[in-house]
């Protein structure tokens, strides 16, 4: 199976400019004081719909518009990031989109959908209703994670952090579906052999993890964590092999573990991250991750889509 290359990323930079935003890697001394390492954390809640989601979506996109034309509309399923960056997508280039939605979906970002244009429908089949819907209607499929064209344009984050700062000794990278882990570690590897690059999951939401021991099972228990933009029903066999080949360690935290981590890393960076974004630092926190004092380390912060019910759980 082909893993996504450096020339495949340079393509996504390329389709990418000028539509995506280029968020901020900041340095966080705070952090650093505290586990004596160079921490700093790349903001993607900064990012156009408040997720890295942006990228994949509108990189897919775009690369199927250069070998096709562009589709008559989209389709998609998705907790909810993903969900929104495709309805933008499709608000974008003027595309009809309809997403399909857990029930348990999060409202505010259901919310954020429709207010991009896009048509939701709750389901607890989540794959299945998507694909008979993109049949029925004749739009495209586009996948949250598990697709090359997804996977380069989450690696324009690595290509990122690696323009922005000193090259990263320790890498840690929330991990859903493992679209971003795939790309970054793509980005990163290609460019600094010898940075580690760490995945975190949370214990509730461990699709990737437990394909990997299991040889590519589905968890029997639906996958539910307070960091819902992690908790993807599957992992696909493209991430599976990027992560067994590129990525040197899973972890996983638990939901107890998580809900410190994200109300501390929002006083810290004063960033309006959600859970999801929180899971490294909580990683850090449980020992589950160490490095060698002073160095250069990069916390990925997924995105910044929290409702405000979640948040007053905070107070």
């Amino acid at each position: 199976m082909r893993l996504t290359s450096v020339d495949d990323i340079v393509a996504a930079e390329r389709r990418l400019a000028g539509r995506i935003v280029r968020t901020p890697l900041l340095p966080c001394p705070r952090l650093g004081d505290e586990f004596g390492l160079d921490v700093a954390v790349k903001a993607e809640n900064l990012q156009h719909t408040g997720s890295f989601k942006t990228r994949g979506a509108f990189n897919a996109l775009l690369a199927l518009a250069e070998r096709q034309g562009m589709p008559p509309g989209l389709a998609a399923f998705s907790a909810g990031n993903h969900a929104m960056a495709v309805a933008f997508a499709g608000h974008t280039f003027g595309l009809p989109t309809v997403v399909c939605m857990p029930p348990h979906a999060v409202p505010t970002k259901i919310e954020a959908v429709r207010r991009w244009g896009g048509e939701v429908v709750l389901t607890d089949d989540l794959l299945t209703t998507c694909r008979t819907l993109a049949e029925q209607r004749g739009y495209h499929l586009l996948p949250p994670f598990d697709d090359p064209d997804v996977i380069a344009g989450q690696a324009t984050v690595g290509r990122e952090i690696l323009a922005d700062g000193p090259p990263p000794g320790l890498v840690l990278v929330p991990v859903g579906g493992g679209g971003l882990i795939s790309g970054v570690a793509a980005a990163i590897r290609a460019a600094v052999p010898t940075a580690r690059i760490v995945g975190v999951e949370p214990a509730t939401a461990n699709v990737v993890g437990h394909a990997l021991r299991t040889g590519g099972g589905i968890p029997a228990a639906r996958p539910v964590s307070m960091a819902d933009g992690l908790a993807a029903p599957f992992a696909g066999r493209l991430t599976l092999a990027h992560v067994a080949e590129l990525v040197d360690d899973l972890v996983e935290v638990s939901e107890e573990e998580i809900r410190p981590a994200w109300r501390d890393l929002l006083d810290v960076t004063r960033l309006p991250v959600e859970p999801a974004a929180a899971v490294t630092l909580a990683a850090l926190r449980a020992g589950r991750v160490t490095a060698a004092p002073g160095t250069r380390t990069v916390l990925v912060l997924s995105g910044g889509n929290v409702s405000p019910a979640l948040l007053a759980t905070l107070a």
